[in-house]
């Protein structure tokens, strides 16, 4: 990509994808480092500041090391999405330019990269009793016999929708609830957000699956050593809804499972390693499939990768 050069004041944007324990937040540092950039957050979990370990947040050094936005600058207890998100990130990138530093987008939730890359349909606000009363029959009729009351409302949402995927589902009918309107009907019809400009450079990494598969287990190791226990059960004694997103963050059910004292740990730590090689295996079909054009690397982060791609 060309020799980095700390005085170049254009408006290059670095998109730093893949699937977890690729090696991402290592590229980022290092190129944040050399040509004077800022690291902004796309992950949906390290957004929360409850849950570092797990979610593998950047160590206290690194962020002393070059600014790093958008990392556990939420509170479970605040509703997050990929338009919130995308408000967030594009205000951290114009803050960047300002300073004449480069942005550095860097993660792995694909639908935050989306929502920025090519614009998303603007839905008008969901009332606060939509969503109480979506909860509510959500748990009323359970998952499947609310997914089939979703096909009658909108059958072209539900067909893109897993029967099991009670969130996106509960939104699709919180969404009719409060407006009326199919959600298949807002994206079709809706005034689009604009998509992201300038010079976009995406890197995508995408390794081996074994090495990937490898680098999944070592770190869940590296985070129970960490004190990944600690953390969980601290974010289990808050009141949160069973529902909120961050009770899905790898690990967390698991180790909870633990400390109620229903599984063995070893048991916890082998299904945790188990949960993030398929979420990361579903992580690099995504990318695959859906990133688009870039520069993609079929190893893990390495000095000498940087070096290859920078020189």
């Amino acid at each position: 990509m060309g020799n980095q050069n700390k005085s170049d004041k254009s408006l290059d944007i670095y998109i730093i994808a893949g699937p977890t324990a690729s090696g991402k937040s290592s590229l980022a540092l290092r190129l944040a480092s050399d040509i004077g950039g800022v690291i902004i957050n796309a992950d949906s979990m390290q957004v929360y500041k409850e849950l570092s370990i797990l979610t593998a947040r950047p160590s206290e050094e690194d962020e002393a090391l070059v600014p790093h936005k958008l990392y556990g600058t939420m509170s479970v207890a605040e509703k997050n999405s990929a338009v919130k998100w995308r408000e967030m990130a594009l205000a951290e990138i114009n803050n960047a330019r300002k300073l004449n530093k480069t942005p550095i987008l860097v993660g792995g939730t694909g639908l935050y990269f989306k929502t920025l890359l090519e614009g998303l349909a603007q839905i008008p606000p969901i009332s606060p009793q939509a969503s109480v009363e979506a909860k509510a029959l959500l748990e009323e009729l359970g998952v499947e016999n609310m997914y089939k009351k979703l096909v009658k409302i909108d059958p072209k949402i539900a067909s893109k929708i897993s029967q099991n995927d009670s969130q996106r589902i509960s939104r699709a009918t919180e969404v009719f609830i409060s407006t009326g309107i199919p959600l298949s009907e807002w994206h079709e019809s809706a005034k689009l957000l604009p998509p992201l400009g300038g010079n976009v450079k995406k890197i995508l990494f995408d390794p081996p699956r074994e090495v990937l598969y490898r680098a999944c287990d070592q770190r869940f190791e590296l985070m129970l050593e960490k004190g990944a226990l600690e953390e969980v059960d601290k974010l289990i004694r808050l009141p949160l809804d069973p529902s909120h997103p961050i009770l899905k963050a790898l690990g967390v059910r698991e180790l909870a499972l633990f400390l109620k004292g229903e599984i063995e740990l070893d048991l916890a730590k082998k299904r945790s390693q188990q949960a993030t090689r398929r979420y990361a295996k579903r992580q690099s079909t995504w990318f695959r499939n859906q990133f688009g054009k870039s520069k993609r690397l079929s190893a893990q982060y390495s000095e000498s990768l940087y070096r290859k791609i920078f020189s």
